[in-house]
């Protein structure tokens, strides 16, 4: 038996946090030695609740977790006449021996594929039209490797820092592997990557928090991604989103939903796995709430935001299922094979808890979907875990051709598969919409510049200057995206009398998608302020100017983001616009954009200014590609 099975539970550990979150210059707060009982005991003034169920606002908390690391004893696999599934359902065998097999992808000619993030490779198994797969063949190696998707002959290949994409070749192999993305953000505690390519002919990549829970420095971690196909071009789809590794698009509306991991450490029972529809721009909670916006009270923004502010637009979780059953990969069901009201339902593989007792997970579950919406999420496939211990780890899973369910068993190497024995549906395989995708990227594209909109309408003018570059003369390159990003020094003369704050946006209209391309927005930046300095810290809200409030960048992130034309482009205009305003904004107060900014601002512009800076990509080597 291993360390950690020996620990059958780190006995109830509880808690006690300090005032204020933990940062980089203060080391994490250890856990209170137990006592007697297992739990550990302590007090703070000013504390907010007992359990994290009561936690509230208040920075201060005393606050009693328990919590296990319990992994049962790992066993052989069971005859899969020993697991349960519903009535008219088989499970057999499809093929053993497999290591650790992870996700899986099926091609049209049924051909399976699955990927080994510990071998760090993919396999193919060739469907032998009668059920059975032929001996497996590697098709690609790479450390690290786990995301995969085949689309339009190609295969795309995810490690935690690459995408590699290559051909699919007529026998099945991968052709030559070209790295398209190398710099996939840094992955601490959550490396698997998984991607797919939308029904918008995008390709979409989910990237994991680098930690349990943190303030993450880079704002491509806990989050989806939505780029180009060739990887040249990405942007921050949806974020607050800890691990979505199980993900996938509704069969009947198009509509994205994924099903994410819970925090660890706030308790046996909670939180649950979280069930979201994922849209663009919104903000799922993590790593400041959990399910239905309940509060972390171990963290606390950075100030002078506040959790109140942010659970204004914090997304709750639509459907949520078991703590700690970590839930790994999604499919949504559009074969012919099971009875029609499966249809448009959803299969996730729950790898199994380590962070609770009784263990939860170690299961195939079924998200029942009524005209597009989850209505449920039920147990599918059961009975890896026996009073003796765990005989299998559910990861990966995917739709047949034929119709049936394959998914993996990552410890024991082996491909299960679920079939049904009565009448199928006989229907075709579904032809997912991509409206829902297509009108969510729209947003914002083909609109005209702030300067030239009915909301920012003024007779004054204001002169916009900085000590970096001059109107119509090139922005220098360290602070384009290609070198430092950081922002240049500005400055402005005051508005008119009557001003009370001050709003700036940075457009680039020379850009493809979206057009303009938004490189900073910010506003409530107070009237007596009329520059601001290089280098702005980029967070939604800054002590210095008190009050300035930063939104969204067509990239989706927050703060300024440097020009980066693309290659060969000539010299892009970015048009950098103030507007003093006879009002402090009320905007939202997370994850506002420029729309939501312009739409409050109509009929309070006093007067206006720009200035125009230029910028091509530098024919000399630059510091970022």
């Amino acid at each position: 038996m291993s360390l950690r099975n020996a620990i059958l539970a780190v006995g109830a550990l509880a808690l006690v946090w300090s005032a204020v979150a933990c940062s980089d210059d203060d080391p994490p707060t250890e856990p209170a030695p137990p006592d007697e009982t297992g739990g550990t005991s302590g007090a703070i003034a000013g504390a907010t609740g007992s359990s994290v169920e009561d936690a509230g606002f208040d920075p201060t908390a005393d606050v009693e977790v328990r919590g296990h690391i319990f992994e049962p004893e790992q066993l052989e696999p069971l005859d899969p006449s020993a697991l349960s599934v519903p009535d008219g359902f088989v499970v057999t065998k499809a093929a053993e021996n497999l290591g650790n097999a992870r996700m899986i992808a099926v091609a049209d000619d049924g051909t399976v594929y699955l990927t080994r993030r510990q071998q760090g490779d993919v396999l193919m198994l060739k469907d032998e039209g009668d059920g059975s797969f032929a001996p497996p063949v590697q098709v690609a190696a790479r450390p690290g490797l786990h995301g995969l998707a085949l689309h339009d002959g190609k295969a795309y290949l995810a490690t935690a820092h690459e995408v590699f994409r290559g051909d699919v070749l007529e026998d099945g192999s991968f052709g030559p592997l070209e790295m398209i993305i190398h710099d996939l953000p840094a992955a601490g505690q959550h490396n698997t990557r998984t991607l797919a390519v939308g029904p918008d002919e995008m390709l979409y990549i989910s990237i994991g928090s680098t930690c349990n829970e943190c303030e993450e420095s880079n704002p491509e971690n806990a989050t989806i991604l939505r780029g180009s196909l060739d990887g040249k071009q990405r942007s921050i789809w949806a974020t607050g989103l800890r691990d979505t590794i199980g993900w996938g698009w509704h069969p009947e509306t198009g509509e994205l939903w994924g099903m994410d991991h819970g925090i660890d450490w706030l308790g046996d029972g909670i939180p649950p796995e979280e069930l979201n529809e994922i849209e663009r721009g919104s903000r799922y909670g993590w790593p400041y709430f959990w399910g239905d916006n309940g509060i972390n009270p171990r963290l606390d923004p950075p100030p002078p935001l506040t959790k109140q502010e942010l659970m204004e637009t914090a997304v709750p979780m639509v459907l949520g299922y078991t703590s700690h059953a970590a839930p790994m990969q999604l499919s949504f069901y559009d074969g012919p094979q099971f009875p029609e009201e499966y249809r448009g339902d959803a299969f996730v593989s729950m790898h199994g808890s380590w962070n609770r007792k009784p263990p939860a997970g170690y299961e195939v579950v079924r998200i029942h979907f009524e005209n597009g919406r989850p209505r449920s999420i039920e147990p599918f496939v059961t009975g890896f875990v026996t009073a003796e211990g765990e005989h299998g780890r559910p990861c990966g899973n995917a739709v047949a051709r034929d119709g049936s369910l394959l998914f993996t068993d990552d410890r024991n190497g082996v491909l299960y598969r679920v079939e049904y024995t009565g009448e199928g549906n006989g229907l075709p395989k579904s032809m997912i919409p991509a409206g829902p995708m297509l009108e969510q990227a729209a947003r914002g594209h083909d609109v005209p510049l702030a300067m030239d909109r009915p909301e920012t309408a003024a007779e004054e003018l204001i002169e916009v200057r900085s000590p970096a570059f001059s109107d119509k003369d090139a922005i220098p390159v360290e602070y384009s995206a290609y070198e430092q990003n950081v922002s240049f020094p500005l400055s402005w003369s005051p508005g008119p009398d009557g001003t009370r704050s001050y709003v700036l946006i940075v457009e680039d209209p020379d850009a493809a998608m979206p057009k303009p391309f938004v490189h900073w927005v910010a506003w409530n930046i107070p009237a007596e302020v009329t520059e601001l300095p290089e280098g702005l810290q980029k967070q939604e809200m800054l002590s210095e100017p008190e009050g300035l409030r930063q939104g969204v960048t067509s990239r989706g992130t927050i703060g300024y983001l440097g020009p980066r034309p693309p290659a060969g482009d000539a010299a892009h205009a970015y048009h950098v616009q103030i507007f003093a305003l006879d009002r402090v904004l009320s905007v939202p107060l997370s994850g506002a954009d420029r729309d939501q900014v312009l739409a409050a601002v109509s009929g309070h512009v006093l007067a206006r200014g720009e200035l125009i800076g230029t910028f091509a990509r530098p024919d000399e080597q630059v510091s970022r590609p």
